[in-house]
């Protein structure tokens, strides 16, 4: 079964270098603005259980707010000494001034 896009908010609601909470459904997404490109990924962090959205955006990484563990925003996984689950990715689709996503299967 093929998910569809869904709309989750407008591109003037996360300017470059941002980030944004959304949700599809149960996720819990995070949304990055890296230089007008959009990455999407789940947001709880599975360190601390933190919120990522809360975090700070360096370049395609977040830092989450809780204990600083490092997300990478194009593989999902942790930039961190011990091995942690990675999050879920999601594709993003810009239409006019629209982002949707879907969860990647």
């Amino acid at each position: 079964m093929s998910e569809e896009f869904v709309k989750v908010t407008s591109t003037s609601s996360v300017p470059s270098g941002s980030l944004k909470a959304v949700s599809i459904g149960r996720d819990q997404i995070v949304l990055a603005n890296v230089d007008g490109k959009y990455y999407a990924m789940g947001s709880v962090c599975t360190h601390a259980q933190c919120d990522l959205s809360e975090g700070t955006l360096e370049g395609e990484t977040i830092i989450c707010s809780g204990h600083a563990a490092e997300w990478d925003l194009k593989s999902g996984q942790a930039k961190f000494m011990m091995p942690l689950p990675s999050e879920p990715l999601f594709d993003v689709k810009v239409e006019g001034s629209d982002i949707l996503l879907r969860k990647r299967q």
